[in-house]
């Protein structure tokens, strides 16, 4: 690599030349797309929760009015908490508790009018109107979600921005990026030093030195920055940040911490001089108990609920392969205690057996295995892994005492004598039927996002952070159920 020794430039950016219009003009399209998506999202949420709350209501208010006043003010509050802004609610619980805060203020004007029309119970059916359209509208967004990531990983709707640091805190985020494209950025090239750069082995286009930083962002047409801390002295490092900010590009910058959640996080100052100040992990007993009782209380109805599905299951199983209805293997769970895992067969009976064979075709790394197409994989299977039906019965698990709704993946015994002494740690709390990994990171192929969300779960629980990741895992279930069967009905 050659540097303009005029301008610190790499000599291979003269070559390129800034995005013209036209593709400027694209991006800018892209946005109003996502954002006009993600607000038919809250419109329609909004309606189906509010149009059944004034159905049951029997209220004599005017029906369409009072859905579309509704509808308009959960909108405009919407835009007032910042709900279509990325970098506000890009935390699932953040998102989750200004939808609650919106939902809430709009439950207050509706139990307003329909105390005024003299509706029945209209504090009962106010509370479940509000609780409807939270729901509603965590759920649309939540799959809206899962929809986009989909699209990002495949190459659509991301923000391409530069990295400012060769160092490595700079060389790990460019990697952190690199594999986790669905969370929407595109990591165009960094900036810093060279000898840095070659050493750390960063695998994107350098780009030059820190002090043309801002030159060139423009050059390649990216629309922020992320800043390392210690790229460079702290008076240049400032200088770029403040130069950055007045061409209009968006800056984030990283002191290299991982692992701490951003409620753990808050900014604090010296004489005016921001720190960050971080809260130890700290895990409630009082929290933990009403986990396990939340566990306790919906694992049973559910599991009565889904009665019916059981047996349609069972049928299905029983009808088409030989074997048992359920698949039972042991798991390490809470404080490395095995336990019996219970799933619906989704295999061949014979297929752990068969396992050995197919190593060679595992496409994970580590000691964790998954393949495309697997051969042992029944029809019926296939559809129950594309809706978790599989799952339903670890609701069993629950009960028990051996599992928890939300968790960490519960761990085969070959997988833990693979586990370092962080991860370990792991066992401090119950395995899920769903959890961080699952949601974020089911189809990265790699073993450290399976470490590093395992790890962040265990030292950043807290309820909000279950509640996001069902709300997530039952918007995901959605999508992929629908993309399997808009696929299923195309193969037709």
């Amino acid at each position: 690599m050659q540097l303009d020794p005029d301008t610190g430039i790499a000599k291979t950016i003269h070559a390129q030349l800034p995005p013209p219009v036209g593709e400027r003009a694209r991006r800018s399209g892209n946005n109003r797309i996502l954002l006009a998506a993600l607000l038919g999202c809250d419109v329609l949420a909004a309606m189906i929760g509010w149009s059944i709350t004034w159905w049951i209501s029997q209220s004599t208010v005017n029906g369409p009015a009072f859905v579309y006043m509704l509808t308009s003010i959960i909108v405009f509050l919407a835009f007032r908490q910042r709900l279509y802004v990325t970098r506000a609610c890009a935390v699932r619980t953040v998102e989750l508790a200004l939808i609650g805060r919106v939902s809430f203020r709009t439950g207050l004007v509706a139990g307003l009018v329909l105390w005024q029309s003299d509706s029945i119970a209209p504090l009962q059916i106010t509370v479940l109107g509000t609780t409807i359209t939270f729901a509603a509208i965590a759920i649309l967004r939540g799959a809206y979600r899962s929809v986009l990531m989909a699209a990002r990983r495949d190459g659509k709707y991301r923000r391409p921005v530069v990295v400012v640091g060769t160092d490595g805190v700079g060389a790990d985020l460019v990697s952190h990026i690199g594999r986790n494209p669905a969370f929407g950025y595109e990591v165009l090239g960094v900036v810093g030093n060279h000898d840095s750069y070659r050493v750390n082995g960063i695998e994107v286009p350098y780009l030059g030195v820190v002090a043309n930083t801002v030159e060139l962002a423009l050059l390649t047409g990216a629309n922020g920055a992320i800043v390392s801390a210690g790229a460079a002295p702290t008076v240049e490092i400032n200088k770029i940040i403040r130069d950055l900010l007045a061409t209009g590009l968006h800056v984030q910058v990283t002191p290299g911490l991982r692992g701490f959640a951003h409620r753990r996080v808050t900014t604090h100052d010296i004489a005016y001089e921001p720190l960050l100040y971080l809260e130890p992990a700290q895990l409630s007993s009082a929290q933990t108990a009403v986990k396990r009782a939340i566990d306790m209380v919906v694992a049973p109805i559910v599991l009565l609920a889904a009665a019916p599905v059981f047996v349609a299951i069972a049928i299905a199983i029983k009808a088409t392969s030989r074997g048992p209805v359920f698949f039972k293997q042991t798991r390490v769970g809470y404080r490395a205690r095995t336990f019996t895992i219970y799933k619906f067969r989704t295999m061949v009976d014979h297929a752990e057996q068969l396992s050995a064979a197919l190593e060679e075709k595992n496409l994970r790394d580590g000691p964790l295995f998954k393949m495309d197409s697997d051969p042992r994989v029944t029809k019926v299977g296939k559809v129950l892994r594309a809706t978790s039906l599989d799952e339903l019965p670890q609701l069993l698990n629950v009960i028990f005492g051996t599992m928890a709704l939300v968790g960490p993946r519960p761990a085969l015994d070959s997988e833990v004598t693979e586990f370092d002494d962080e991860l370990l740690r792991r066992f401090s709390v119950r395995p899920g039927m769903t959890g961080l990994w699952q949601l974020e990171a089911r189809d990265d192929p790699s073993f450290d996002a399976y470490r590093r969300l395992d790890i962040f779960y265990v030292e950043n629980w807290s309820l909000s952070l279950d509640t996001a990741i069902i709300i997530g895992t039952i918007a995901d279930v959605i999508v992929r159920s629908t993309r399997g069967a808009l696929g299923a009905s195309v193969a037709n």
